[in-house]
């Protein structure tokens, strides 16, 4: 079973992760680990922060010779902030900043510091998951499973969904979808379409000179996932819910959509279905409203899922609270952050989307090397005719 925990405070020494699971014999670096964390510092609407931190992945455990033994696999990111704060003495923080954890972690731990909710809390944590992530997506490459993203909107403009909810899109092809990720890395919003690059870069800079901030949405798609990972056979065997989860799991996510999602609900099922057709004795669906899942079960198609994030809730301008030390009405107190946080979360949602599909392959697989895993790879049934041999007989259930 593919797990991971991670441990430590924003402006702590340092965060700790440990991933255990991964088999044996995947080659692992360092180096693959700070690629994704620098894609994560990247993006305009950053804050501060990302000035002084260079993320770098130290392995401590797991990794011998440049591959992994198959034990559980420690990592450590300092945190150079750190230092700021090692020996300064800290300001009580006393009033909750709305849409932050700090009222609510206070009433569920009972601090009388609400600062300690917003040390773990904090989406510096996301920096361990990218780092568990990459080694995720090592292990996926090795599989023949391609993970990107890009972001669609900001504030309200970017890329449109659908020209009417009759009438969506194409559906895009493997080639389109890898030329959107390389085209998406080299813009400063992560967008691949130019034209609502711009429009998104203009409302950021429009929101920073009005001391606020912005949300937004971002899109991942996985290339080259087999058939069959996930089950309907329990509620939480559902790929479709594992990968909802682990999405909605990251800091300022308030919405989850696979495929064509909550657009789908505007349509008739007659427009929100992918027919089957026949290519030879492959079964293909020339469309994918779906987003790659049926019955909770990939279907071979593109994985596309999408997270909506909230504008995060520490601005500049000051918002109202409560003082809880005096009981009187208050106004926040400003928490360096970002100003708008969207085209940075493209690789967090990546690196939940690897973990989840990685989980996923080797329940589905087995094995505790990469060499007992490749051969079985190639066995799983594939949507062709010569893997579904029908009966074609009359049955019935035989209970008593």
């Amino acid at each position: 079973m593919l797990r991971f925990l991670t441990a430590g405070e924003s402006h702590g020494p340092s965060l700790t992760g440990i991933l255990d699971g991964i088999p044996a014999g995947l080659p692992l670096t360092s180096a693959a680990l700070d690629h994704e964390l620098a894609r994560r510092q990247q993006g305009f609407g950053s804050g501060g922060r990302m000035k002084i931190e260079r993320d770098h992945a130290r392995i401590t455990s797991g990794v011998l010779d440049g591959q992994t033994t198959g034990g559980p696999i420690a990592l450590v990111l300092q945190n150079l902030d750190h230092e700021k704060w090692r020996e300064r003495q800290i300001e009580p923080m006393t009033i909750p900043r709305p849409g932050h954890a700090d009222l609510t972690g206070a009433l569920k731990f009972g601090h009388r510091e609400l600062r300690l909710s917003l040390e773990r809390a904090s989406a510096r944590e996301t920096a361990m998951r990218v780092a568990v992530g990459a080694v995720c997506r090592a292990l996926l490459r090795e599989l023949g499973v391609l993970v990107g993203g890009y972001v669609l909107q900001i504030g309200g403009v970017g890329i449109p969904r659908e020209a009417a909810p009759e009438a969506p899109l194409p559906t895009p092809s493997v080639d389109e979808y890898l030329s959107r990720f390389s085209t998406a890395e080299a813009s400063p919003v992560r967008c691949y379409d130019a034209a609502a690059a711009a429009l998104m870069s203009q409302r950021i800079h429009d929101t920073i000179r009005a001391k606020d901030t912005l949300g937004g949405i971002v899109e991942c798609v996985a290339l080259g996932v087999p058939a069959g990972l996930g089950s309907f056979s329990q509620w939480d065997q559902r790929l479709s819910a594992s990968l909802a989860q682990a999405v909605m799991s990251i800091q300022a996510v308030k919405g989850v959509e696979l495929g064509d999602g909550f657009a789908s609900a505007a349509r008739l099922g007659t427009q929100a279905q992918d027919p089957y057709f026949l290519d030879g004795e492959r079964i293909v669906q020339r469309e994918n409203h779906s987003g790659g899942i049926e019955g909770g079960i990939s279907t071979s198609a593109p994985l596309v899922i999408r997270a909506a994030f909230k504008p995060i809730a520490t601005t500049l301008t000051p918002q109202l609270s409560v003082d809880l030390a005096t009981g009187a009405p208050a106004h926040t107190q400003y928490e360096r952050s970002d100003f708008c946080q969207v085209p940075r979360a493209v690789p967090i949602v990546e690196a939940m989307v690897c973990f989840v599909l990685a989980q996923a392959l080797l329940q589905k697989l087995g094995g505790d090397s990469l060499a007992e895993i490749r051969p079985r790879l190639a066995t799983l049934r594939k949507p062709r005719l010569s893997d579904l041999p029908m009966s074609n007989a009359p049955w019935s259930f035989g209970y008593e």
